[in-house]
């Protein structure tokens, strides 16, 4: 398993260069952080977008542009059009989002004439590199499915579960968290966990260990385990946390975002390329993270 995530990003577990479409690219935040992946030869970027603006705005970053593909749309939802067909065309490998609204980029990934439809559901998965924990933690789905139901758990899981195992965290060790770590029948969330955890036990569910329900403390620390009496191969090791609804996991990303000593690499999964999806709120290096991330994966 790799501590950080410089380790997993490192020669040793080597990012291959795709190409990455940037869609309404006139935004400073986004082509700062293409900008340096693309010096550092970890993507070849394209820029579909206002031409004039993205010129006017990577000459204000020092962006040279000479070699870099610039597609000229000025109308946002033609540009998103314009940079989803590039990835179902596999003329690129990465979609990312640029100065246009989540909802309006995801209408066009799952456009069912051009977009980016899998079969499988879309999910958000992030890795944390936190200060204490010993190795990376993945959580799921922070900013997708907002209640998702137990067939929808199972396909978040086996998104996040496949997406690990391709970057070389390889049968990680799943928590699915619930406010405690008995089952309780006036507690949804613990019954699905314990079914989760079933399913996993006979092999209906694969590449991966799970155990639930598991409360946070008991999934992440093994002296809050043992205090409690939990004998488990994931709890205290968790390599991925499952939780519960969205309202939990948005909650516990902003949580580790703003309070804790941490790096942050996240992407939109179940589409036929990975999706870079940051807000304004991320910072530079959660940009430049989550750009190599997909690369790594796609």
């Amino acid at each position: 398993m790799f501590s950080n995530l410089k380790e997993l990003f490192s020669k040793d577990n080597k990012i291959k260069k795709k190409k990455l479409a940037l869609a309404v690219a006139q935004d400073e935040h986004a082509l700062q952080a293409v900008k340096e992946a693309f010096e550092e030869g970890i993507i070849e970027p394209v820029l579909v977008g206002d031409a004039d603006e993205i010129k006017k705005i990577a000459a204000g970053i020092n962006f040279e542009l000479s070699s870099v593909q610039i597609i000229d749309e000025k109308d946002k939802i033609k540009a998103v059009e314009a940079a989803v067909r590039l990835v179902k065309n596999n003329e690129a490998q990465i979609l990312m989002k640029g100065n246009i609204a989540t909802a309006s980029l995801l209408k066009g990934v799952l456009n069912k004439e051009w977009g980016l439809r899998s079969g499988k559901i879309l999910s958000h998965f992030a890795l944390f590199e936190i200060s204490g924990y010993h190795k990376l933690l993945g959580v799921t789905d922070v900013a997708m499915n907002i209640a998702p139901d137990l067939e929808t758990k199972i396909a978040i899981l086996n998104n996040s579960v496949q997406y690990m195992n391709k970057i070389g965290i390889l049968n990680p060790k799943v928590a699915v968290i619930s406010a405690a770590e008995t089952v309780n029948k006036n507690m949804p969330s613990s019954v699905d966990a314990a079914i989760i955890a079933k399913m996993s036990e006979r092999k209906q569910i694969n590449g991966c260990i799970v155990d639930g329900p598991l409360a946070l403390d008991n999934a992440i620390s093994t002296e809050s385990a043992k205090h409690k009496g939990i004998v488990s191969n994931v709890a205290g090791e968790a390599d991925l946390l499952l939780v519960p609804n969205i309202e939990s996991g948005n909650v516990l990303y902003k949580s580790l975002s703003f309070f804790a000593d941490v790096k942050i690499a996240a992407v939109i999964l179940g589409a036929k390329a990975p999706i870079v999806l940051t807000s304004r709120s991320d910072s530079h290096d959660t940009k430049q993270n989550s750009i190599k991330l997909a690369a790594l994966g796609a």
